[in-house]
């Protein structure tokens, strides 16, 4: 299974708002910088999890991004099911549509390992990924121009 693009860039900013201090809230631009993506996407990203409530958005002088304490506790598996959506593995519906689809065993069972991987992360928190080694790793990632 491979996580679309958003939701590993997702994860990315999610972790790295864990570690920021609250004095820090950094801007979506420098957290861009910091887990390696262009501020385009990350803007995109940001906005989606605004929707979810996992991060937070304070604009202007003093502003910046923090994670809710919903977004630091909540639901690993819970989150990555909400950017990724109600999606198949496969496209037995695309275009043009598979001809085996009536009749195929191979949908459900992919379906039954996507929710398999689901469930593997269900148990885990925004805040346990952030844990050592991962956390200082996350901290020395470079979030304020000229620091």
């Amino acid at each position: 299974m491979r996580l679309n693009k958003s939701t590993d860039i997702a994860l990315r900013i999610a972790m790295r708002l864990a570690v920021a201090d609250d004095a820090e809230a950094p801007t979506t631009r420098e957290v861009a910088g910091a887990v390696g993506v262009p501020y385009t996407h990350a803007a995109k990203v940001v906005s989606r999890l605004q929707h979810l409530g996992v991060v937070q958005a304070r604009r202007g002088r003093g502003g910046g991004l923090t994670l809710t304490p919903a977004g630091r506790t909540g639901s690993v598996g819970r989150l990555v099911r909400e950017l990724e959506g109600a999606g198949d593995v496969v496209g037995c519906e695309d275009e043009p549509p598979c001809p085996l689809r009536g009749a195929c065993r191979l949908r459900g069972a992919l379906r039954a390992a996507q929710e398999a991987f689901f469930a593997a992360l269900d148990p885990l928190t925004i805040e346990e990924l952030t844990g050592a080694p991962t956390g200082p790793v996350l901290l020395s990632l470079e979030t304020r121009p000229g620091r």
